[in-house]
């Protein structure tokens, strides 16, 4: 299932993204879809990695100084 959704694009973008159509043999709307398909996935799997970040250090789930200072003195080494 699909929906339609209208958007505003500067004209510079819109130019680039008609070039891109016509050299792919694409769709503005397909490679428009692709893009905010790519974008949207992107920031969702960033936002939940936050999200479980937050919850590992509010119980108290994460590295120690003595860990750090060890893994940042194993590469100086190297």
């Amino acid at each position: 299932m699909s929906t339609t959704v209208t958007l505003r694009l500067e004209d510079a973008v819109k130019d680039k993204l008609e070039k891109l159509a016509e050299s792919t043999h694409r769709s503005r709307s397909f490679l428009a879809a692709e893009a905010i398909k790519a974008y949207v996935d992107s920031n969702e799997w960033q936002i939940n990695e936050i999200h479980a970040a937050i919850q590992e250090a509010d119980a108290g789930d994460f590295a120690s100084q003595d860990d750090v200072n060890e893994i940042v003195n194993k590469w100086r080494a190297k």
